[in-house]
């Protein structure tokens, strides 16, 4: 069930032909082995390498199927059983050698060094935990789509940071400010929670929120879009693939200008690059 190679880097040579003056992307490479359920992926720090959650089931059931792979930056396979035995992991982030992973009411903790599992944190309350971000400090924020919340968790003890987050799931901590893609916007909360609305009108709602580096960002959603937001909160569609292909929570590399994307359903990673 993998999408074919040739269509999507139609689509995006097609995507670079418009929109004159604004970003586009184009496709690099796509996995060629099959990858379970792949929602989330997240370079590893000094290494040619990519962190990838494998669902490889439902995302809602705590089946112990789960866990995450590593994948070298060409898209060939290294080890898609790197940590096995979670359940429906999705999100991550990555703080020293730890790495925290949102698995559906849990945060699991995992050392990088170790490849195992340190800790799982229970969120209480939680029903869909979906993204992770860490700040400076170490604090790690987590997002609940369903129960349209955001938990903290400082010295892995939680709590609920922010009530009404419509639809919570990309999360991304830059500086002092913690922003949210929250249903169809984006927002920027300051240390305060003061709220301030980045962008609106994503046709779907958003999953995945990378940072480009010159005040910018890339939000992919998963049902098959993918927008660049200016500086300025003006978005622009680079992508889409809608009833084709699902696009989850990317990551997003400034210094090769590289998009990851995990494709869900259709069990793939598909690279690109922002021009």
């Amino acid at each position: 069930m993998k999408p074919a190679l040739f269509f999507l880097s139609i689509l995006a040579v097609g995507c670079s032909l418009t929109g004159y003056g604004q970003h586009t992307i184009v496709q690099t490479w796509q996995t060629t082995d099959s990858i379970p359920v792949p929602e989330s992926v997240l370079p590893a720090s000094n290494k040619n390498e990519l962190y990838v959650s494998l669902i490889d089931g439902k995302g809602t059931e705590k089946d112990g199927k789960g866990g995450v792979g590593i994948l070298y930056k060409d898209g060939r396979v290294k080890n898609l059983n790197w940590v096995t035995g979670l359940n429906a992991p999705k999100g991550m982030a990555l703080y020293k050698n730890r790495l925290y992973v949102a698995d559906i009411t849990d945060l699991v903790v995992i050392d990088v060094k170790k490849a195992q599992v340190l800790q799982t944190i229970p969120i209480p309350g939680s029903v869909f935990l979906n993204d992770v971000t860490v700040d400076k400090k170490g604090t790690v924020y987590v997002s609940d789509t369903r129960e349209n919340k955001i938990y903290k968790v400082t010295n892995h003890q939680p709590e609920v940071y922010l009530e009404q987050a419509t639809s919570a799931n990309g999360l991304k901590s830059i500086g002092p400010d913690l922003y949210v893609l929250a249903g169809k916007e984006l927002w920027k909360l300051d240390p305060k929670k003061n709220k301030i609305v980045i962008a609106s009108g994503f046709e779907q709602g958003g999953d995945g929120l990378e940072p480009t580096g010159d005040g910018g960002f890339i939000v992919t959603c998963w049902a098959g879009l993918i927008y660049h937001v200016s500086s300025t909160g003006a978005i622009h569609k680079m992508l889409d693939v809608q009833g084709r292909m699902n696009t989850a929570d990317l990551a997003y590399e400034a210094s090769s200008k590289t998009l990851y994307v995990p494709t869900f359903n259709n069990y793939s990673v598909v690279a690109f690059e922002l021009k």
